[in-house]
């Protein structure tokens, strides 16, 4: 394997990998790499560091606050080389986790160890279930603005439960939780809050989400209600959501996680680095997803938002596959040909190939607030519940999955009896 060795006194680390038969293209100091990344160092040497990027499997970086940058991390992504980052203390960790690097390696490791990872797969891509016919959780995100990501998430567990799926819908939102009074359920309930306090104390199964969960209807979809106040946003760690939403994959057939749009990382601004973090859940599901359905608002100052906001969503999710999906799109904003005009741009601006539309309905969105119920139940025929039907047949589920459908029968047969029991 070829290796970009980018450490302080990177000596030690290059004679190391050599005698364990990996190939060395390049040594430097551990903040070149991010330098040359953000044009701030040109010439031969960013040369050379550019070269070795595209020459070598894998990158082994010292992460430090320095020397990894979003600039960096894109140059890896489009040279497809692998990052292996080397920590030294906690915050770098975290530091690497945040920026969706696979798990984060000892400064003292020894050679061996780190040439076993090296050759290994990345402890990230190992968590995913291989052969897995479809994404099992999807995080549903947005921009700021409301350009109906909670709308989308419901329509989207309501879709995904069609033909006897069981549908886990969560709401993670720690900004502004709405699933509960959209839906008319009980928001004083335990739900999601309760998950993630069982979860950090070992006790959370299935049988207790099927308990502390409310059911929608007979759509075959149960809601884990969020926060009842913002204040409570505390009780939603990064740790405790990575591990509720961990078994909400043994749960549900589908696991879909209404999230808040905000993404800034709070923790490079203030000395506290223990801290809890506002945005922490949001991140937290992003990372945990199989794929990220990402809703802009099909408007002039909707898609400059999205387009604003996507760079760093991509930066926090690595390389998560993302749906985007342009959501009340119409002709008075946008005039003539509006989807053209909103293709071309996404395409130009954000590198974005490929977008679903869903058209605006306001009449069948009255009624289902009105009634507190989805608007597949209020209006099955809307034109944005035959839009969403068609985003989950070519984006989520491809058609021919019989066999996941009988699985997931079977699913919500012992999710009844064990309600029931």
């Amino acid at each position: 394997m070829r290796v970009f060795v980018a450490v302080d006194d990177p000596a030690a680390f290059a004679t190391g990998l050599a005698g364990e038969g990996h190939e060395i293209v390049h040594t430097t100091a551990a903040v070149l790499p991010a330098l040359v990344a953000g044009e701030a160092v040109l010439g031969a040497e960013a040369h050379a560091v550019l070269q070795a990027v595209s020459l070598a499997d894998a990158v082994l970086l010292e992460v430090r606050r320095d020397t990894l940058t979003s600039e960096l991390v894109s140059l890896c992504d489009t040279a497809g080389t692998r990052i292996v980052p080397l920590c030294a203390a906690d915050a770098d960790v975290r530091l690497a986790a945040a920026f969706g690097l696979e798990r984060a390696q000892q400064r003292e490791v020894e050679p061996w160890r780190l040439s076993e990872v090296l050759r290994a797969v990345p402890a990230h891509a190992a968590a995913k279930a291989p052969g897995e016919p479809y994404p099992r959780v999807v995080a549903v995100w947005g921009p700021a603005g409301a350009p109906g990501r909670s709308t989308v998430a419901v329509e989207l567990a309501v879709e995904l439960a069609r033909g006897g799926r069981h549908v886990g819908l969560v709401d993670a939102d720690t900004h502004a939780p709405s699933l509960a009074l959209a839906l008319g359920l009980p928001d004083e309930g335990p739900g999601f809050a309760a998950a993630c306090r069982q979860a950090e104390l070992g006790g959370l199964d299935v049988r207790e989400l099927t308990r502390i969960s409310e059911p929608l209807g007979r759509t075959g979809v149960d809601v884990l209600t969020g926060i009842n106040r913002p204040s409570r946003w505390p009780e939603l760690s990064d740790a405790r959501v990575g591990r509720a939403l961990a078994v909400c994959r043994d749960w549900a057939d589908f696991v879909v996680v209404d999230v808040a749009s905000s993404l800034e990382r709070d923790e490079e601004i203030v000395s506290d680095l223990d801290g809890p973090r506002r945005n922490a859940a949001t991140i937290a599901a992003l990372r945990a997803a199989d794929v990220v359905v990402a809703v802009a608002a099909a408007d002039p100052i909707g898609i400059a938002r999205f387009l604003r906001a996507h760079a760093e969503l991509r930066a926090t999710i690595g390389a998560t596959p993302i749906r985007v999906v342009a959501n009340r799109l119409r002709a008075g904003t946008l005039g003539l040909d509006a989807r053209t005009q909103v293709r071309r741009t996404l395409d130009r601006f954000g590198g974005i190939g490929e977008v679903w539309f869903f058209p605006p309905d306001g009449r069948s969105a009255d009624a289902a607030i009105l009634a507190s119920q989805p608007i597949a139940e209020v209006a099955p025929r809307s034109p944005l519940v035959l839009a969403v039907r068609r985003f989950v047949g070519e984006a989520l589920v491809p058609a021919g999955g019989a066999a996941a459908e009988s699985r997931a029968a079977r699913r919500k047969k012992g999710a009844r009896e064990r309600r029931l029991g």
